[in-house]
Parts: structure tokens; sequence; C-alpha cells
């Protein structure tokens, strides 16, 4: 399995130079159509339901400070993604890669598992909360949304 640090490697290898809260949302949107699609997780690494959406603390630790990002800036080995790992991060990047920063940030706060973690905590606005999103609330919101497309 790879970790967090894998897949931002491998999203700034493929996607070129980008913002660090758009790394940390295209590993998001990684993270929950993997879980989705194949129903287990990208990387063990946790996603908290910070104010501007999901963050992945582990993450946000080697890139704290930075605004932009480009390929070697976070430790990780891009080529440890397995097949499947690596085909779920594609799709995503095909798809998302388009939007800016801000929207995907958007995106996430429409409703489902940020928006249940947030609530969990009692956060509102730009409160500060650590809450871990769920497993189960991202396989059930992303599996809802890919069974739509279907």
């Amino acid at each position: 399995m790879a970790s967090v640090h894998d897949v931002a490697a491998y999203i700034l290898l493929k996607g070129g130079p980008m913002t660090a809260m758009k790394l940390q949302k295209l590993s998001y949107f990684s993270y929950a159509y993997h879980m989705a699609w194949e129903e287990q997780q990208l990387f063990p690494e946790r996603f908290e339901a910070w104010a501007n959406g999901p963050v992945a603390p582990d993450l946000y630790g080697q890139h704290r400070g930075q605004f932009q990002l480009k390929a070697g800036d976070v430790e990780g080995d891009p080529t440890s993604l397995a097949d499947d790992e690596r085909e779920s991060v594609d799709v995503v990047l095909e798809n998302f890669m388009v939007h800016s920063a801000r929207e995907l940030s958007a995106m996430t706060h429409a409703e489902g598992p940020w928006v249940q973690a947030r609530e969990r905590a009692g956060a509102t606005g730009l409160d500060r909360s650590n809450e871990e999103l769920r497993d189960e609330e991202i396989q059930e919101y992303f599996g809802a949304l890919v069974s739509v497309g279907e």
C-alpha cells in the first residue's frame, strides 16, 4: 500500500506544479474515489476536517509554509503505487486537474464526509477541527456518486 506521501509525489510528478491546497484536495479525491472503486484505502494516513476542506496532517507537515509545490517537494516514492492505486489517481487527475484549489475545496464543502466530520466536531465557519473523516462515510458517499455515474 502506498503512503499519502507517495500519492502526493505521484500527483506532483503527473500534474506538475500546484498549490499545496490543490495537492491536498487531489490527494483526498484520489483516496475517496479509490475507496469507492476498490473498497479499500489508498493509503493509511487519515484526513481531518479542517476549515478549508479535508487535510492529511501527515502530508501537511511536509509542505507547511509552502504555497506552491513541484515534483520533488514531497518526500515520497511515486513509483511505489500499485497498478490499481495509480489507475485511481490517474482517473482523478484526468477529471479534477481542470479545477482550481478553491473549486476543489468548495466541492468538499457541499456535503458528505467533510460536512459530517465538521458536524461531529461542532465546527462552523473557520473553526479549527481535527475531527477525522471516517472511511465508512467516504465509501458510502463516493460509492453513491460512482453508482449514479454508471
